[in-house]
């Protein structure tokens, strides 16, 4: 099962979507999917939504992960410059 899904998200990150509630929960599986798609951020936990190291990675690849991050780290100034730097309108997320 873990294997299966961390050989899937290596090759396309959204495939998170489909992992149990367990492995959308697990560090290394989610940063893995952050890392081939930003986007797959939207599929984790919302423990690991509010993961600064996996966020970074998320917004490094796809500034507009910002969305699904947690609010703690929407207000954060490094993530949301990483976030911003990569791509503009992702500051639509930041916290006001």
């Amino acid at each position: 099962d873990h294997g299966i899904v961390m050989e899937a998200v290596k090759q396309n990150g959204c495939a998170l979507e489909y992992a149990s509630d367990r492995l959308q929960d697990d560090h290394d599986i989610v940063m893995e999917a952050v890392k081939q798609d930003g986007c797959a951020l939207q599929f984790a936990s919302g423990r690991l939504q509010d993961d600064h190291g996996i966020v970074m990675e998320a917004v490094k690849k796809y500034g507009r992960a910002l969305e699904y991050a947690s609010d703690r780290l929407k207000d954060d100034h490094g993530i949301v410059m990483v976030a911003v730097k990569e791509d503009g309108y992702a500051l639509e997320y930041a916290s006001d």
